[in-house]
């Protein structure tokens, strides 16, 4: 599960001025469930998803994944979390099966449960074709099963997705959302943020809408469509932000 509590991030630009990227924001996330950050670019989507895979530290605020303090324990929360969007990087002279079993040795696995995890993952993905080759010799979306796949390989119980099909055709795409709603059905906790409504609508079992660091309201599809008497979401969503201003 994930929690927070008035999670806030503040920066300071050269002017010493405060920028509220992330502004008291509260949520819970459950397992077999996934739950969307909707918003803008800008709003504070990858902020907040950067504390929760302490990346970034939190202003104030508190925020727990699996059990664990994204401050005080970091460590245990990066064990419990698979963290995927479209700006990771690989290393481009790895070949596709060294990288995934570069990260399951990080994370520990034994030399056969390794093996049996990444023959498992590669064939479930379609990757067999180019395991062996390298990584800057890949497609953007052989790229992108790449990065599922070393999400994957620890077969953590916290999955976060951010943005992680910006840029990419509708066939690879496709892969992703697929892949996410596997996560769902396998009873993983999953957190995912997007500014594409069509996706939030297929994927989402609840839905954050944020704007400027804030959370201007949150519950299923339909209670925001009864709140605001809109059904297309990106009405919902324009009703919602010009409501609170």
């Amino acid at each position: 599960m994930i929690e927070t509590r008035q999670l806030t991030k503040i920066f300071r630009d050269k002017k010493r001025s405060e920028i509220r990227a992330v502004d008291a924001v509260s949520f819970r996330c459950e397992p077999g469930k996934v739950f969307g950050l909707l918003g803008v670019n800008g709003a504070g989507k990858t902020t907040c998803l950067r504390m929760l895979a302490t990346l970034l530290q939190p202003s104030s605020g508190t925020a727990s994944v699996s059990g664990h303090d994204v401050a005080r324990e970091p460590e245990k929360v990066r064990a419990s979390i698979g963290f995927l969007s479209t700006a990771t990087a690989l290393y481009a002279r790895l070949t596709a099966r060294e990288m995934v079993e570069y990260f399951g040795r990080l994370h520990g696995l034994t030399e056969g449960t390794l093996r049996e995890r990444v023959d498992r993952i590669f064939t479930t993905l379609d990757m067999q074709e180019f395991r062996d080759r390298r990584c800057d010799k890949l497609s953007t979306g052989m790229k992108q099963k790449v990065s599922i796949a070393r999400t994957l390989v620890h077969d953590p119980p916290v999955m976060i997705f951010d943005e992680p099909t910006h840029g990419l055709d509708v066939l690879i795409s496709r892969t992703v959302v697929d892949f996410i709603r596997d996560c769902r059905d396998r009873g993983k906790t999953v957190i995912f943020s997007t500014h594409v409504m069509r996706e939030a609508e297929k994927l989402c079992d609840t839905i954050a809408l944020i704007h400027s660091g804030r959370i201007m309201a949150e519950g299923t599809l339909r209670q925001l469509r009864e709140r605001t008497g809109a059904q297309d979401l990106e009405d919902v969503f324009i009703k919602v932000v010009e409501a609170r201003g």
